[in-house]
């Protein structure tokens, strides 16, 4: 079950059927946006078999030029998402849904196609999907963010932020 309240953080075990929800969402996307984007992808957490994560879907959608991203904005609001401005995702247009306003149960980040978010985001969710070590060592760094900031979500990402870093400046 996806849904995860605004600044409320905590881990669940992964569910399988995270990979079907992502299928319905990307050709739902697909639909709107037409040939818009370069590629839509799952990644994040909730794309790692055996990963725990927060529950929400987040989907990375290349674009070229990033300037395609206005374009974006309408097709995205009209089937449910909408813009997070300050979201403070570096090098992403971030845009989120979920069944009320006072929840998220998917994230779409557009990002420049094939660009450093692009290419890091994917080279780590493949890293940890073969590589148990790396995973096990992210599901612990996730559980200690999540235990040190349970009701604030830039918090849990900043604690988080050394790891990842570390991760894919290893990988790229």
């Amino acid at each position: 079950m996806l849904g995860l309240k605004h600044n409320v953080n905590f881990l669940v075990d992964y569910d399988p059927s995270w990979a079907e929800e992502f299928a319905e969402e990307h050709d739902r996307i697909a639909a709107v946006l037409g040939d818009i984007p370069k590629g839509i992808e799952h990644f994040g957490s909730t794309s790692v078999p055996g990963m725990r994560a927060k529950p929400i879907l987040d989907i990375i959608i290349g674009l070229d030029p990033i300037s395609d991203w206005r374009s974006c904005l309408d097709p995205l609001v009209s089937i449910g998402y909408d813009y997070v401005e300050n979201a403070g995702v570096p090098g992403s247009y971030v845009f989120g849904r979920g069944r009320d306003l006072s929840e998220r149960t998917h994230l779409v980040h557009l990002v420049e196609w094939m660009g450093p978010s692009w290419v890091s985001n994917l080279a780590l969710r493949d890293a940890l999907r073969r590589d148990p070590e790396l995973r096990r060592a992210y599901i612990a760094e996730k559980e200690k963010a999540a235990a040190g900031a349970p009701d604030n979500r830039k918090h849990y990402i900043e604690l988080k932020r050394g790891f990842i870093d570390r991760a894919k400046a290893s990988l790229v």
